[in-house]
């Protein structure tokens, strides 16, 4: 179905090729996984397959690719979009339509779709993807999930015998995940179609990867099956470290193969008490933000309904909750740009009288409470990676000035100004530890969506206030990448910092978190430790907890530091029902 035939991809601000003599075929009917870490070449060949690459792109590509018998170099993406289904990084890029009925219905109109078939496939769709509410809904209206969940569902009522996935799940909360996922496998398994999909949350996808293709970030592509992969790779999903530790033979990739090698495991860990994934922070922890029954309202349809929450310095809290619950809006008016129909706001900052954010000038607000939000371009606006770092390590270093250019005071309009002590790390330092090998000349536009987040996220983080909130940032970033987050989350805690990331990623907020706060129809219906929040859920619950269950282990630094003060397992190794071994 698609041939990669000495494929090669040059673009002239790499001085090295992206992909390097690529020789692959991938069959009908087949799901193969695309893994990477940002930057090493993931979405390059995701867009070759349907001629986006190097027809739109720029670049130069050496070498052949073939989609069910067409040569991309003669066939442009136009002609290849009967065949082939593409679902980008960022949904609202590929958006044309203003509702969702109307998005879903778009592609099967440029490709003269009879209209009774369309209205079929469109009602199909809504129900397959949880869209049947949203109907009538404007796109811009709709949460980052729902948003991908409607770009998913255009590219499926063309009915593509190819879909190149990138990203799919990554705004989706653990359930709409699932179901997409599950919907994707169908159309593999019932309906032959050749799937390419590239996710960095691994542990929602391995299980159902045929093949996985591997790019070590030197252009190679190196395929194989998943099992045999994952057992050298620098990349791979909590199941599969936890594996690796335990010595299991052959890795499983299911909870529920794991759970059957692990019985051992469970066996020697019995007794031991789990280590705190944070340590705790030093002192007391005061009151930095203090919100009471904080409503939203959107045309009179509640989006928060009177949350009352308390940010604690030196304390890091997970919100979580479905597409939709009010996670985002409640960020946003507790950080003083976003509509708020009732309630009060009050930031403590250190050495300063308690202030409302929306009582005060948009650049003080700022200084009071960080946001970063779902949508990384939005703080994106100059020339180059260089213009942007240099311009955030200028503001941290002239608070107190306003600035007298209209791009100076536009910034700090925009971004806090409360600037860190002089021993923090340049952005340039914070940008290389979340994705290292960014051009300073790179223009931040043309990065890919992980490589944008990491950059925003530096950009916050050189001026960081006492209060920090993070929109969702994980998404599109790999598993180094969210190790450096998490290290530079637990260091602003560590300065007495509140710090709240809304996110669906159970596995970071199993390591990152000190709390839980999930939100339902705009209630918080849950607040509590980390451990004693997901664990007990079986839809936030981590893998590991999932595995090792009725033990309370979250991750598995907790499992291998349980281990090493565990007495000496039996002579005789315990094999699983899959010949795993502990």
């Amino acid at each position: 179905m698609i041939t990669f035939d000495r494929l090669t991809v040059r673009y002239d601000d790499r001085a090295e090729p992206v992909l390097r003599d690529v020789d692959l075929t991938i069959a009908e009917g087949e799901l193969c996984l695309v893994v990477g870490h940002t930057g090493a070449g993931k979405s390059t060949l995701l867009g070759a397959v349907n001629g986006l690459v190097p027809h739109f792109t720029g670049g130069t590509l050496h070498g052949r690719v073939l989609v069910d018998g067409r040569d991309t170099e003669h066939h442009p993406p136009r002609e290849l979009a009967d065949v082939v289904g593409v679902v980008s990084q960022d949904p609202l890029d590929g958006f044309v339509t203003d509702t969702v009925e109307e998005e879903l219905a778009y592609t099967m109109e440029q490709l003269a779709v009879p209209p009774a078939t369309m209205r079929k496939r469109v009602e199909e769709t809504l129900d397959l993807l949880g869209l049947a509410d949203l109907r009538h809904r404007p796109l811009h209206q709709l949460s980052g999930g729902q948003q991908q969940r409607v770009a998913i569902g255009s590219v499926l009522t063309a009915h593509p015998r190819i879909l190149v996935l990138d990203e799919p799940t990554s705004a989706l909360d653990p359930t709409a995940a699932e179901e997409v996922l599950a919907a994707v496998t169908r159309l593999v398994h019932d309906l032959g179609v050749t799937v390419l999909l590239a996710e960095h949350r691994l542990e929602r996808v391995v299980q159902y990867a045929d093949r996985v293709l591997h790019l070590p970030g030197d252009g190679r592509v190196v395929a194989g099956e998943p099992a045999e992969i994952f057992r050298t790779t620098t990349i791979a999903p909590p199941i599969v470290e936890l594996g690796r530790a335990a010595g299991w033979t052959p890795l499983p990739l299911s909870v529920r193969d794991a759970r059957r090698a692990a019985a051992p495991l469970r066996t020697r860990l019995a007794g031991r008490t789990p280590g705190p994934v944070r340590a705790p922070a030093p002192g007391g922890r005061p009151d930095l933000l203090t919100a009471r029954a904080v409503t939203v309202s959107y045309r009179g349809v509640p989006a928060v309904r009177e949350v009352d929450l308390t940010l604690r310095g030196g304390e890091v809290t997970a919100l979580m909750g479905r597409n939709g619950s009010g996670k985002s809006s409640l960020l946003w008016a507790v950080q003083g740009a976003g509509p708020l129909t009732g309630g009060t706001v009050r930031v403590s900052a250190p050495g300063a009288r308690p202030a409302d954010p929306r009582r005060v000038s948009a650049a003080e607000a700022r200084r009071l409470v960080g946001l970063v939000p779902q949508t990384p371009t939005d703080l994106l606006y100059l020339e180059s990676v260089r213009q942007e770092l240099d311009q955030a390590d200028r503001d941290r270093a002239d608070t107190s000035s306003q600035g007298t250019s209209s791009q100076g005071a536009s910034r700090r309009d925009r971004r806090s100004q409360d600037g860190p002590s002089r021993d923090r790390p340049s952005a340039r330092a914070l940008l290389d530890r979340l994705a290292p090998g960014i051009p300073d000349d790179s223009h931040p536009r043309d990065l890919s969506e992980g490589q944008k987040l990491a950059l925003v996220l530096a950009l916050q983080l050189a001026a960081s206030p006492p209060v920090l909130l993070l929109d969702e940032p994980t998404r599109g970033l790999d598993y180094r990448a969210k190790e450096e987050l998490i290290r530079i989350v637990d260091g602003l805690a560590g300065e007495g910092r509140a710090v709240v990331v809304s996110t669906h990623d159970v596995e970071f907020v199993a390591r990152a978190a000190d709390r839980v706060v999930v939100l339902a129809e705009g209630d918080i219906v849950a607040d509590g430790p980390t451990a004693d929040v997901i664990v007990a859920s079986p839809v936030l619950a981590p893998q590991t907890a999932k595995i090792l269950a009725p033990h309370p282990f979250l991750t598995v630094a907790q499992v291998t530091a349980a281990l090493d003060t565990a007495p000496a397992a039996p002579a005789a190794p315990a094999a699983g029902p899959a010949g795993a071994v502990s």
